[in-house]
């Protein structure tokens, strides 16, 4: 007997023990015979099977592999237990994910090629071979890389188990992808750096907020009370009390932005929406979608809204109320709207009591808070809603956000609906009861300490990365408020979809979130100039100058660089 399986064979008799500590030795070891030799029958047994109906090579090896395991399972848990326990089989019962772990490499009975061949989406449809082609974007139809189509089982296939391992090796792959790429993520506003391996337990349950999260509904499998909970805590972070304030657990930032201007249009129905033209593309969407008549705003070079520019254009319109975005932390620049600005001038344009402000602090609107010298957003101000993304700086693993509006104003949106047994007050009627809870234990494991700690690290990188951009000779700027750094962008587009960049006309930006280290930083620095070197080195391609983009002090091109 090998060695790892005496180990195990003695573990088993090992656990079979008397209360006086004396073994049942002649018994078990007869069981054992037993139990070994029906086994070894049920294998034989399946292998024939396996014979029968299997067409291929590949169907074969799956139905010998999964029939083995499947005997081994009973016949030494205990060692199959410690077999599925790899570390990396451990990670995704507890829902963690480490990045530095060794990523082993899947055995190559479970290559899905073997199987099925990657496809692509053609025009008409139809799913064909896809060959290594660049990246192409055609509205509606935009290229798929690669895809895995989906067949009708075969009658034969719960025996085989071929579908079983096909889907197998689909899933580890596809994991494997994931911390690949997440090594490389720095262009986009999301927290990388959590653990919800406690919350496994609650994914067997359809968890449905559908209504009004205050009045339950006959739905029985909600989560309400987290979601009460979460947004109590949000309303004393922006000091509205208890009994002024209405809100909901949304499903992203845009649907936050999509609320709050609705509620606005529905207080001022005439209203004309003012956003500045940095603002998020939701809140361009909500002017479409609701037919608002919008007025688009100029920006300064760090990308506020330009309050000058507004007062101009809210004097044109003094006939009609005001509807006004004001963004905390814009999508590329990261730049901060001076609110107690942006109310001065209205109230200077003659808009008093006239006005209905939404805030959208998609991403800072958690972490202004916690910054120093930094301007309050509260409900002591004229405002009227505040909106923040879930899953951007608190990192909860699923799409959601969070939505607070003043309770006087939801009378005008909201309506009862007896199937509900509650009343319709959000955009959308079912609601992820999972999201709640996941922004509860964050909340819960974190709270103000902790996300003051998370904000404080996050700026001091930020202004790490700017730095050594800026020592390379790499134009790069970073507002005062924010973690978002921007910087020239990349010429090679390669490089661009490797770091997952999000760029807009000659410039990108790395957004400096919780999961975003020093040393993956100097990963970052360090390939950038060894690529700026082959893309510039010759001295006939030369960096972009964006000085219109983040002024003429913060660009290096050879016009500025002086």
């Amino acid at each position: 007997m090998a060695g790892g399986q005496a180990e195990v064979w003695g573990q088993l008799v090992a656990r079979r023990k008397f209360g006086d500590g004396t073994f049942h030795g002649i018994r078990y070891q007869v069981l054992c015979i037993i139990s070994i030799s029906l086994r070894l029958n049920i294998l034989c047994l399946l292998i024939t099977i396996g014979i029968y109906f299997s067409t291929t090579r590949v169907a074969l090896r799956n139905t010998l592999l999964m029939a083995f395991r499947r005997s081994c399972s009973d016949l030494f848990p205990v060692g199959n237990a410690r077999i599925r326990e790899t570390s990396t089989a451990r990670s995704m019962i507890n829902g963690a994910m480490n990045l530095s772990e060794k990523v082993e490499p899947l055995p190559e009975e479970f290559d899905p090629k073997e199987i099925v061949s990657p496809v692509a989406l053609e025009l008409n449809g139809v799913l064909k071979e896809c060959a290594d082609k660049s990246r192409e974007i055609v509205l509606g139809r935009n290229v798929h890389t690669m895809c895995y189509t989906i067949n009708e089982p075969e009658a034969d296939d719960d025996i085989t188990g071929e579908r079983e391992a096909y889907m197998a090796s689909v899933l580890a792959r596809y994991r494997k992808s994931l911390i690949e790429r997440t090594k490389h993520h720095l262009g986009y506003p999301y927290n990388l750096d959590f653990d919800y391996g406690a919350l496994s337990q609650l994914q067997h349950f359809s968890i449905n907020n559908l209504g009004d999260p205050f009045i339950e509904s006959n739905y029985g499998v909600h989560s309400r009370q987290f979601e009460v909970g979460v947004l109590d805590w949000f309303a004393r972070l922006w000091e509205l009390d208890k009994n002024e304030y209405w809100g909901y657990i949304t499903n992203c930032g845009t649907e936050g932005n999509l609320h709050g201007i609705l509620v606005g249009r529905e207080v001022f129905p005439d209203g004309i929406l003012y956003a500045s033209r940095e603002s998020h593309y939701s809140v361009f969407k909500a002017a479409r979608m609701y037919r608002m008549e919008f007025v688009k705003v100029a920006t300064l070079v760090s990308g506020e809204i330009d309050c000058a520019d507004f007062e101009r254009k809210l004097l044109l319109n003094k006939e009609k109320p005001a509807i006004v975005n004001v963004n905390i932390g814009t999508t590329v620049k990261g730049a901060v709207d001076d609110l107690d600005m942006v109310i001065e001038t209205l109230e200077k344009s003659g808009f008093r009591d006239q006005f209905y402000i939404h805030c959208d602090g998609a991403l800072f609107g958690l972490m202004m808070p916690f910054v120093k010298r930094a301007p309050k957003v509260t409900f002591k101000k004229p405002i009227d809603s505040v909106s923040v993304s879930g899953h951007k700086f608190v990192g909860c693993p699923m799409p959601c956000g969070v939505q607070i509006t003043r309770l006087k104003n939801i009378n005008v949106l909201s309506n009862n609906v007896e199937y509900l047994a509650s009343r319709d007050a959000t955009i959308m009627g079912s609601r992820n009861g999972h999201a709640p809870i996941f922004l509860w234990y964050t909340l819960n494991r974190k709270g103000y300490r902790g996300f003051q700690k998370e904000v404080q690290k996050c700026l001091r990188n930020a202004h790490y990365l700017k730095d050594h951009l800026l020592e390379a000779g790499i134009s790069a700027m970073l507002n005062e408020l924010s973690s978002t750094v921007v910087l020239e962008r990349p010429k090679d587009e390669q490089f661009v979809r490797r770091w997952q960049l999000a760029c807009e006309g000659n410039i990108a930006h790395v957004v400096v979130m919780p999961n975003v280290t020093i040393e993956k930083i100097d990963y970052f620095l360090a390939e950038l100039i060894k690529s700026r070197l082959s893309w510039y080195g010759d001295g006939e391609s030369k960096p972009p100058c964006i000085a219109g983009d983040i002024g003429e002090e913060n660009c290096c091109c050879s016009r500025h660089n002086t």
